[in-house]
């Protein structure tokens, strides 16, 4: 073999016994073209022997993460059972509800509008005290069940409870209700602990039933009635408590359809509330309270709610605080025998006329039953210090002035005997007021005139005895105040001195005097006033008497306007007379040469009939330079010359 190869030999047989040399190493030329040196560790065989062939530094390395690993969880471990150690053994330093007891010692009855004494009892059971501790009472101010807006509260400063200590607090309510309510006393415990600003509640609800009422209600009123029927509901409160009660309010809420008339005593204010004043232990009121139910339907239910208590601070009518309430509900129902009413021709419970208007009265009736009615009879009693009883006429009726009722039955009518299903009919009847001021200086107070109508008849049902079937209807006629406006001129009398020539001449000043007048009957006016407007020719001079009358001129439309305000029954009849002066000038022009010219177009008096509720008006005629009234004045004397 040659040397060469012999040599090439070799050096391949020497690179193999490097590769295959486990301490062999070698520097590996990457891409990056840097050296790295590294040392291949080959095991001798494939067996266990590789695990102990394992590097030192692999195996401390390895070591090291399993070491750290266990020390952490050992830490884990003893800080977790540290923890569960500490709210195992200092768990009861923590404050808790459960360990908060609220006692309550007391009756649970009380009357009402008596004071109820409590002992309130807080127990700390906790190892903890509790810190700005307060006692929070709430119960319902009123006699309504529940705790709402009008809700009394109590608040007691306790300070601090220590770990196991009893705090009892001695508190005295008033509570309010119907007897047999059970009124929620709301108790709560608010506090702090050590360590927090937040503030935790205990509750406790305590219930007290209301054995008695400070002031009892009862009321006195039907449970049925009929459509435009009247109604009167007599109400009465009984005070119940040991104590006097002082500004005592009576309310009345009326239903939907319900029209009031009258009530007595006279209400407090509006036409509802009645201020009872104070009242001692045992003191009794009653209120009647008449009204009509209108624009209602048959099996329609209406519900009066009336309510007792103190008077409000702030509002004279409202009450602050409900000592007793309670409702009454009565039924629409349709009647047997539907009667109404009318008045000239006009269906409503109230009527108002003057003196010199008849009254017509007409009764329509109807048979509202699927079965005959036997022996109808209809009546109407008419009373009332304004009746001339003289004009009453029962047309096919018979009028008994023993008993002041026209009667209409089966004697004068003959339909009356039997009436069918269905059957429908009218009677009428007529009359007249008497003067409100009689010749023997009598004046008549407030005037009106009453009808009561019955309607009765008998029901016959197979195998059962008649029914008798009755209905009712009413109306008052109130009869208008006769108010009287009077209005002069003057101008030879009078408290002014007037000027000027008479008849008067064209182009010269003449004054006049304009006195007014009043008059009135029966009843109070309100809200009067006369208004007049002068003609353009003429001139308002501005004097008037007395200087007490409130009467103003308008110069933008030249209109007069005397402000009066009440007139009194009996001014200028039974009393001192209402009047006023005042001065007027005149300038005749060519074209009223021969004419007698107004001097006042038409004087209207208005006003209000406080007693008839409504509204008066009386129209005077203008006054002329003819002045008919003034004893001194020429006959010749209106008439405008040259």
């Amino acid at each position: 073999m040659p040397l060469d190869d012999r040599n090439k030999l070799n050096r391949i047989e020497e690179l193999k016994g490097r590769l295959f040399s486990k301490n062999y190493q070698t520097k590996i030329e990457h891409r990056d073209s840097f050296t790295h040196s590294k040392q291949s560790d080959v095991p001798d065989d494939w067996g266990g022997g590789a695990k102990a062939a394992l590097s030192s530094e692999d195996f401390f390395m390895k070591t090291s993460v399993f070491k750290n690993f266990f020390l952490f969880s050992i830490a884990f471990f003893t800080l977790t059972l540290l923890y569960a150690s500490y709210v195992f053994f200092a768990g009861g330093n923590t404050v808790s509800n459960d360990n908060i007891d609220i006692s309550v010692l007391g009756n649970t009855f009380t009357a009402g509008g008596e004071e109820l004494s409590l002992i309130i009892g807080i127990t700390n059971k906790n190892s903890s005290a509790l810190d700005l501790a307060d006692l929070v009472v709430e119960y319902p101010k009123t006699g309504e069940a529940n705790l709402s807006d009008q809700t009394e509260r109590l608040r007691e400063s306790l300070g601090t409870i220590p770990a196991g200590a009893v705090r009892n607090e001695n508190l005295k309510l008033t509570l309010f209700g119907e007897q047999g309510n059970v009124r929620p006393i709301k108790i709560s415990l608010e506090y702090r602990v050590e360590g927090s600003n937040a503030i935790f509640v205990k509750e406790k609800l305590y219930e007290v039933t209301i054995n008695s009422t400070p002031i009892n209600l009862s009321v006195d009123a039907p449970t049925t009635i009929s459509p435009n029927q009247n109604i009167t509901l007599n109400i009465k409160t009984t005070l119940n408590a040991t104590k006097a009660i002082p500004k005592v309010l009576l309310k009345l809420d009326y239903p939907a359809g319900f029209q009031f008339v009258s009530a007595k005593p006279a209400p407090t204010l509006g036409n509802n509330v009645w201020s009872l004043g104070d009242l001692p232990p045992g003191a009794e009121n009653n209120v009647s309270v008449s009204g009509r139910m209108i624009d209602v339907s048959d099996g329609e239910e209406k519900t009066f709610h009336i309510w007792s208590g103190s008077q409000s601070s702030k509002d004279k009518s409202m009450i602050d605080v409900i000592f007793n309430s309670m409702s009454h509900t009565v039924a629409i129902k349709k009647p047997f025998i539907e009667a109404q009413l009318s008045i000239n021709g006009v269906y409503q419970r109230e009527y108002a006329t003057d003196t010199r208007t008849p009254i017509r009265g007409e009764i329509r009736w109807v048979n509202n039953l699927d079965t005959k009615i036997n022996d109808l009879s209809i009546t109407a009693k008419i009373l009332g210090n304004a009746v001339n009883r003289k004009t009453i006429n029962g047309e096919r009726g018979f009028y008994d002035s023993l008993k002041d009722i026209i009667i209409w039955d089966k004697n004068s009518i003959n339909d009356f005997r039997e009436v069918s299903p269905g059957d429908s009919g009218s009677v009428s009847f007529s009359v007249s007021a008497l003067s409100l001021f009689s010749s023997g200086g009598v004046l008549i107070s407030e005037p009106s005139i009453s009808i009561e109508v019955s309607v009765s008849g008998r029901q016959q049902l197979e195998g059962y005895a008649p029914a008798d079937l009755n209905n009712f209807e009413s109306s008052l006629v109130r009869i208008i105040s006769d108010v009287g406006l009077n209005a002069k001129g003057l101008h030879y009398s009078g408290p002014f001195k007037n000027s000027g020539p008479i008849p008067p001449k064209v182009e010269q000043e003449t004054t006049y005097t304009i006195h007014w007048s009043l008059s009135n009957t029966a009843n109070n006016i309100s809200k009067a006033a006369v208004r007049a407007v002068l003609p353009r020719w003429m001139r308002f001079v501005g004097t008037t008497s007395p200087g007490s009358e409130d009467l103003n001129y308008n110069a933008s439309t030249k209109e007069i306007i005397w402000n009066i305000g009440n007139i009194k029954r009996g001014t200028g009849i039974t009393g001192p007379i209402k009047e006023v002066y005042f001065q007027v000038a005149f300038t005749p022009s060519l074209s009223q040469v021969g004419t007698i010219p107004v001097i006042l177009n038409e004087a209207v008096l208005t006003g209000h009939d406080d007693f008839a509720n409504v509204a008066v008006r009386v129209n005077k005629s203008p006054l002329r330079t003819g002045l008919d009234s003034d004893p001194g004045f020429p006959p010749d004397g209106g008439a405008v010359s040259e």
